[in-house]
Parts: C-alpha cells; sequence; structure tokens
C-alpha cells in the first residue's frame, strides 16, 4: 500500500496558496485492508474511506469508463493493481494530476508542474471531454485564477466547446450544477466564469436567458461582468453576486413581466436556494425604480419598501441596495451614481414609526395595521420632503 497526496493540495502548495484541504490517494489497497485499519467507507459503491482519526478521505486508485449521459454515467474499476499514473490520468487538468509521496517527491506524469509555470489550464486526456461537469469546473478554475495570469489552452477550450454542442450538458443535474455555479461566482473573478462559458459556447446550453446579453459587443453584457467584478472587489455575498448576473435576462425594452419570468426560470432551472432566488425577482423587479428613488413619490416607495419586509428581514433590502451599487460602480464614467444613503434613510424613516402609540389609542386588528401604513407614509412623505433636491 503506498498513500500519496493528489490535487488541490498540491497544486495550491505549489502556487503557494493556502491548502484549504487535504486528498489522499491510496494505491495497492482493497477495501477490505482500508476497514482493517480502521478506516471508514463513506458508501457501500465507492471507493472512498474516511481516516479514523483525522477523518480525511482517503480514495483508492481507479479508472473511469464512459456508460451513460452526464456527470454520473461511469462506471469505475478500483483494484490493488490500477496504477498511480492510470488515476491521474482520469483527472481533469494537469495542475490538478499531481501527485506527492511521503518523502515530498512529486510524481507529475502529464506535465502538471509545467503547466503551473505556464500559468496554462490543459486537461490531461481526451476524457476530458466525456464528463459534461468539467465545462463548470474549468471555467471556476478559470474564474479562481485569473489574476495569477492563468489562461485555458486552446484545445482545451475547443473540447469544453465539443461538449456544449454535444448536447451532454443537459444531463447536468440541478443540484451539482448548482454547487459549481456557486462557487464559481464567489471566486476572485467571477466575471471570468461567465466569460469562459460563453467562449466555450456552453452560455446558451446553460443559461440561455443570458446568452444573448454576454454574446460578443452587447454593451448590457460588459456592463453586467464589470458589476460581478464589482461584486468580487467589494466581498458581495452569493445572493447578491446570483442577483446581479440575472439581471441581465433579456427581454424587450420595457418589458419586465417577461425579464421577471425569465429570472423566475432560471431560478427554477437551478434551483438556487431560497434567498438568492428572492433578490434575483427583487432586484429585478425594483432595479429600476431604485436608481430613480428620489422621484418615488412616497407611496411608491412604501410599496418597495414592503415588499422587501424591511422590518423583519432588514438584510434582504441591505443585499438589494448593495446590489443596485454593484450596477452603479460598473457604468460608465460620469453616469448618475445610485443613491444608496437615500433608500437607506427611507428605510429607516419607515422602521422609526413606533406600533406602542397606535396600541395606545385603541387599534387593533385591521384597523391597527391600516393605522400604522398610514403613519408610515407620513413618516416617509416628511422624509422625501426634507431630503427634496
Amino acid at each position: 500500500m503506498q498513500i500519496y497526496k493528489v490535487g488541490g493540495a498540491v497544486r495550491d502548495r505549489l502556487l503557494g496558496r493556502p491548502v484549504t484541504e487535504v486528498d489522499w490517494l491510496v494505491v495497492g489497497a482493497t477495501p477490505e485492508e482500508m476497514q482493517a485499519r480502521g478506516f471508514r467507507p463513506v458508501g457501500a459503491d465507492f471507493p472512498v474511506f474516511l481516516h479514523p482519526q483525522t477523518g480525511e478521505e482517503y480514495a483508492l486508485a481507479r479508472t473511469e469508463r464512459k456508460s451513460g449521459r452526464g456527470y454520473g454515467g461511469f462506471t469505475f474499476h478500483a483494484s490493488p493493481d490500477v496504477t498511480l499514473e492510470e488515476d491521474l490520468q482520469r483527472r481533469d487538468l494537469t495542475i490538478n494530476a499531481i501527485a506527492e509521496d511521503d518523502h515530498d517527491q512529486l510524481i507529475d506524469p502529464y506535465g502538471g508542474q509545467r503547466d503551473l509555470q505556464a500559468r496554462l489550464l490543459r486537461h490531461v486526456s481526451p476524457a476530458f471531454a466525456e464528463d459534461p461537469l468539467r465545462v463548470l469546473r474549468v471555467a471556476r478554475f478559470a474564474a479562481r485564477y485569473a489574476e495569477l495570469g492563468f489562461r485555458i489552452a486552446d484545445e482545451t477550450l475547443e473540447l469544453m466547446r465539443q461538449l456544449a454542442r454535444s448536447g451532454e450538458l443537459s444531463a447536468l443535474t440541478a443540484e451539482r450544477s448548482w454547487k459549481e455555479i456557486s462557487r464559481a461566482l464567489m471566486e476572485p473573478r467571477p466575471d471570468v466564469f461567465i466569460q469562459v462559458l460563453q467562449d466555450g459556447d456552453a452560455l446558451t446550453e446553460l443559461f440561455p436567458e443570458l446568452a444573448t446579453t454576454f454574446a460578443m459587443g452587447n454593451a448590457t453584457g460588459e456592463h453586467l461582468l464589470r458589476a460581478l467584478r464589482q461584486c468580487a472587489e467589494h466581498a458581495q455575498p452569493l445572493p447578491v453576486r446570483w442577483a446581479c448576473l440575472l439581471l441581465g435576462c433579456t427581454a424587450p425594452a420595457g418589458s419586465q413581466q417577461v425579464r421577471l419570468a425569465a429570472i423566475d426560470a432560471l431560478n427554477q432551472r437551478c434551483k438556487a436556494p431560497r434567498d438568492c432566488q428572492e433578490l434575483a425577482m427583487l432586484l429585478g423587479r425594483y432595479h429600476d425604480d431604485a436608481l430613480n428613488a428620489r422621484q418615488l413619490p412616497a407611496a411608491a416607495l412604501l410599496d418597495m419598501l414592503q415588499h422587501f419586509d424591511i422590518y423583519r428581514r432588514p438584510e434582504r433590502f441591505e443585499h438589494f441596495v448593495a446590489a443596485c451599487e454593484m450596477h452603479a460602480l460598473a457604468g460608465a464614467a460620469g453616469e448618475l451614481l445610485f443613491e444608496a444613503d437615500y433608500l437607506r434613510g427611507a428605510a429607516s424613516a419607515a422602521r422609526a414609526v413606533a406600533v406602542k402609540p397606535l396600541l395606545d389609542q385603541g387599534y387593533k386588528g385591521a384597523e391597527l395595521g391600516e393605522a400604522l401604513s398610514a403613519a408610515r407614509l407620513n413618516s416617509l412623505r416628511t422624509y422625501c420632503q426634507e431630503n427634496s433636491e
């Protein structure tokens, strides 16, 4: 039995980046031997075990063969006769196919170190094109390492295009796709993730509602890419980044209903978490109003604030304001900046209305709700007058 450190831990150490988790590969062992040493199997049908003390994952060396469509359409063969080189060959990129033994010696049969030095994301073998998930993974790595100067090898990008054209991307489960998408959007350059999908002909398959927006030369798409970059530079959370992206869903000019339907369709197909879905829909509905907040009558301003439930969920409204700010910062030089403080002040004015005085006046039930809305409206009218231009 031989044990090697593999994958991201080796790659990131060579890049001088923090190593957050370690994957181990075991060559020359059987499942029975692993369990006899105290390792706990992760599942009955997959050769991965948890270390009895550290809980880290140890996988038996294996080979894979395409047997069906999609990410899960593979059969694997794990046995003591599978070599280290055979296991590394099934991996996606050469920079992820480097192993390290217990003497800190590197085993690099596919040129991963060379590609690290060349800042190149290159596939290990033609088998790359058998797994559609790798389109998303490579785009995610491009988003992670773009600021280090990494680019995708031309031949790898061509294989990504072949995968996109094959229809295999449609076989990916929403859950597995969302895992990659959400991680990619939280990388240092989420705009690169979207650009790579566009360059790899995958955006039409994965996000058809966005494909036209991000077509070459589309100014709206360029703006949205800059907004995503602003999200990363300002360390915005995932709901803000997702909402900023989906604001680009295509719709005829002025057709908000069509745009909201497209946002909802993309939300549902990707099975995005509820907070991401809600913020994307609210941004699609109220973004234009927010940009013109000073021109809104107090009643319209109150209606917008009520839809965000600013009293019980203040963080959602703050995320909305942040998303609007990211789009404003992405605008062309000289563009009128979004007045975030004005909206925040309006929310504070509405929240400042206390319920107790109304209760003391004898209001209850539906009448209390009406009186509270009227008081909030009056508070907003005063705020608007005091802050009028």
